[in-house]
C-alpha cells in the first residue's frame, strides 16, 4: 500500500479512497482528519436494522483522554496523551508514542442524535449511533385469510 503525506502526515491512500466514497454517499464522511503525529486510528462503521456502531482502533489510551463532541450532525472524535519519560529514563529506541488526533463524521440523518453513547473497552471505542424509530425495519407475520 502506497502512502502520501498530506500537511498533516501520512495518509493512506486506500483510506483516502474510502473516504472520498462515503463522502459522495454523504454518510459517514472522512472530513476533519488531523493528527499531530502522523497516525489515525483505524475505524469500523457496522449497521444493524436499529443503529450503527462506529469502532476506533486507539490501544494504549484511558477513556478520559477521548473528546467527543457532537455539532450539527457532525461527530468528531479526537484524543490528546503525551508520554513523557519518567526522570532518570531516556528512550534508547522509541517506536510508537501517543499524540493527537481528530476525526469528523457527518452523522446520516436517521440516527437519534439524542441516544448517542459511548464505551472504550480493550483499546477500542465504541460509539453506539441509534436509528430513530421511523427508520427501523418494521418486519410482522400476516396471516392470509
Amino acid at each position: 500500500m502506497t502512502l502520501i503525506t498530506n500537511a498533516f502526515g501520512p495518509v493512506s491512500t486506500l483510506g483516502k479512497m474510502l473516504d472520498e466514497v462515503f463522502e459522495k454517499d454523504g454518510f459517514f464522511n472522512g472530513k476533519g482528519l488531523r493528527t499531530l503525529n502522523g497516525t489515525l486510528p483505524a475505524v469500523n462503521i457496522l449497521e444493524t436494522d436499529t443503529g450503527f456502531v462506529l469502532e476506533m482502533a486507539a490501544p494504549g489510551l484511558n477513556k478520559k483522554d477521548f473528546q467527543i463532541e457532537l455539532d450539527n450532525g457532525v461527530l468528531t472524535i479526537s484524543a490528546n496523551r503525551e508520554v513523557q519519560p519518567q526522570e532518570g529514563q531516556t528512550f534508547v529506541r522509541r517506536e510508537f508514542g501517543y499524540g493527537s488526533f481528530s476525526r469528523s463524521f457527518s452523522l446520516p440523518e436517521v440516527v437519534d442524535l439524542n441516544g448517542i453513547e459511548a464505551e472504550y473497552v480493550d483499546g477500542i471505542l465504541k460509539v453506539h449511533l441509534p436509528k430513530v424509530k421511523e427508520a427501523i425495519p418494521q418486519t410482522r407475520q400476516i396471516e392470509v385469510g
